[in-house]
């Protein structure tokens, strides 16, 4: 992939600001080198789990806070108690070290308790997304056999929906109330109530529980497409985790407490943010999903100091009529992924943040690079061991040399972000072997090397830092999730007036990441289709962040001597009716039906009329 460098000069890292937010780390030095001296021995000592850490924790700060949320608050003490006795109930159960138990439920204590009482054991939890339903929901729950599923009432639909065809026996389905509107649903244990009478001592499996041990499947469709693919989450990753980013990077303190609007079947509330507030004394702060009405008043009422984002909802607190209190809160440091360079400045300065730790990582990468100097624009660095090299995006390939070997870009320039997979930074990949190769590069610079290739685009600008480009492949991130065409073309495909279809990303105006657009081949007259009858399908089968929100009625497709379609002009013509040659269409916002894309209603959309 090659660029005019010299258009983003304006991104480079200067001397001048690198060397001065070096020189600001130096107070902070001697417990940096403590704590990375502590990170790197604890896979040589083989050493350290999450269950190790929260009794620790509960041990050195019994009666700080450790849960705040509406469903309840905990201690440290309580937590941990609380996780013990679902320890040792699913022991009872039968439940061991490499089982794994799905995991079903809306953010809230329950979850969490859950979740260490399984890694208490050594039992791996695969997070389930609350937003899935029918295939991709059922492919999910049987992709790695589980042994328990724990389903919360606010899901109860949709897992009954699915339960037929997961295989369960007798004893395997385990009910967590909410709200109370359901009864006790036939065939479940009433888990509160099967725990209550348990022991709340500390169980023995937790010490044979070991750092390379699988923790967490976390679930991604990643860059190939398809199917979401379960991305293993060891103990180590996240110990590593709370020392690195609790202890260097927000350098979290007793007083402390870490808003977490965000879904912790993601890795960036489960991997990212709450391992931050163990071995601190520190807290997190739930909320089921986010609101942008009632953030800043969670900041308050929780005294937040740290809050864990993605980029759309930071556009979205943008998005608000400035107040006279906007930096009247506890907030002063923040944590994610996704913050645009066009809202960076302006987001720190509306809000008084004083420091942005923007990261780049994913569920399964072997890379994790962070803005520990708090420089603006950039993901940050990474000290584990990576290349950027040229790409070239029509064909949707690295560049290969004439010697078969790939170019690492220059400073300035755009190119594929690739990890080097050794044996002291291995990938852990997914639960399908065939899944992890397909990630795999090979023969990079050397024959026989071996590469992990992200799928995305990065800008190397200076002092080893990085910022994000764009996605390639097949899957593209809109609302800060990862959307996999192939899966919604899949959908579009069960739809009986489709013949064809290909789904892409569009560029939208003000909005992080890029919207869905469908383009099909009409089975029958153009003027007989169902442009309702599309909508409500979609939106019946797909979370509402894969929806596509643009249509397109093409007479063919164009398609590559292998049989695939081609992408790249539809990307280019995106939604403007004044360059498509076909027909558009859009589904407004609050719409069930998709209405024609006009010149002026193109322009509405350009100018921000509505919000996507």
């Amino acid at each position: 992939m090659t660029e005019d460098t010299n258009k983003h000069q304006q991104d480079l890292v200067t001397p001048l600001q690198y060397w001065g937010k070096r020189l600001s780390l130096l107070r902070r030095l001697p417990t940096i080198i403590r704590t990375a001296r502590h990170i790197g021995s604890i896979a040589v000592d083989n050493r350290e789990s999450w269950g190790g850490m929260l009794e620790q924790s509960a041990a050195r700060f019994p009666g700080n806070a450790a849960i705040k949320s509406t469903d309840g608050h905990y201690t440290w003490k309580a937590f941990n108690e609380g996780a013990n006795r679902h320890a040792h109930y699913f022991i009872s159960r039968g439940l061991k070290k490499g089982d794994t138990a799905a995991v079903f439920l809306e953010n809230r204590p329950e979850l969490l308790m859950v979740y260490s009482a399984m890694g208490k054991i050594g039992v791996c939890n695969a997070m389930i997304n609350t937003n899935l339903r029918l295939d991709a929901l059922r492919h999910c729950l049987t992709l790695n056999p589980a042994m328990a599923f724990i389903v919360g009432e606010e899901v109860l639909d949709a897992f009954e929906a699915v339960r037929a065809d997961l295989g369960v026996t007798e004893g395997q389905l385990y009910f967590l109330r909410d709200k109370g509107k359901k009864g006790m649903p036939a065939g479940y244990t009433d888990l509160a109530g099967a725990v209550e009478e348990m022991p709340a001592v500390n169980p023995e499996t937790t010490a044979g529980v070991k750092p390379a041990d699988a923790l967490a499947y976390v679930f991604t469709s990643g860059t190939t497409g398809g199917m979401p693919k379960a991305a293993v989450i060891t103990h180590g990753r996240l110990v590593r985790s709370a020392y690195y980013n609790g202890k260097i990077v927000l350098d979290m303190r007793p007083g402390d407490t870490l808003y977490v609007p965000l879904p912790f079947f993601h890795t960036n509330a489960l991997a990212l943010s709450w391992p931050a507030v163990f071995l601190n004394g520190s807290a997190v702060a739930l909320r089921r999903k986010f609101s942008v009405s009632n953030f800043w008043s969670d900041v308050d009422a929780y005294n937040a100091t740290a809050w864990c984002y993605i980029g759309e909802l930071c556009r979205y607190l943008m998005n608000q009529p400035p107040r006279a209190d906007d930096r009247d809160h506890p907030l002063t440091k923040i944590i994610g992924n996704g913050l645009r360079p066009d809202i960076w400045k302006a987001f720190k300065t509306r809000f008084g943040i004083k420091k942005v730790f923007e990261i780049y990582g994913a569920a399964e990468s072997n890379l994790y690079f962070v803005n520990l100097l708090n420089l603006d624009c950039t993901q940050g660095t990474c000290s584990l061991p990576y290349s950027i090299v040229a790409y070239d995006v029509e064909a949707d390939e690295p560049v290969r040399e004439p010697d078969g070997t790939m170019r690492k870009v220059g400073t300035g320039e755009a190119g594929l972000l690739l990890g080097e997979i050794s044996a002291d930074n291995p990938f852990a990949g997914y639960s399908s072997k065939q899944a992890t190769e397909s990630k795999i590069i090979r023969d990079v610079f050397t024959r026989g090397d071996a590469w992990f290739n992200t799928g995305d685009l990065v800008r190397d600008i200076g002092y080893g830092h990085i910022q994000f480009v764009d996605r390639t492949g097949d899957t593209f991130r809109w609302k800060g999730e990862n959307v996999s065409t192939t899966e919604v073309e899949k959908v579009a495909g069960g739809f009986d007036r489709i013949a064809l279809s290909a789904v892409y990303g569009v560029a939208m105006p003000g909005g992080d990441g890029k919207a869905g657009m469908v383009a099909v081949v009409p089975e029958g007259p153009a003027e007989d289709f169902d442009f309702k009858g599309l909508a409500v399908h979609f939106m019946q089968a797909l979370p509402s962040y894969a929806v596509p929100k643009f249509l397109r009625l093409n007479t063919g497709l164009a398609l590559t001597p292998t049989h695939k379609i081609k992408k790249v002009d539809l990307k280019k013509e995106g939604f403007d009716p004044s360059v498509a040659t076909d027909p558009l269409f859009v589904l407004l916002p609050g719409s069930d039906a998709y209405t024609p894309l006009t010149a002026d209603v193109f322009k509405e959309i350009k100018d921000g009329k509505y919000k996507f």
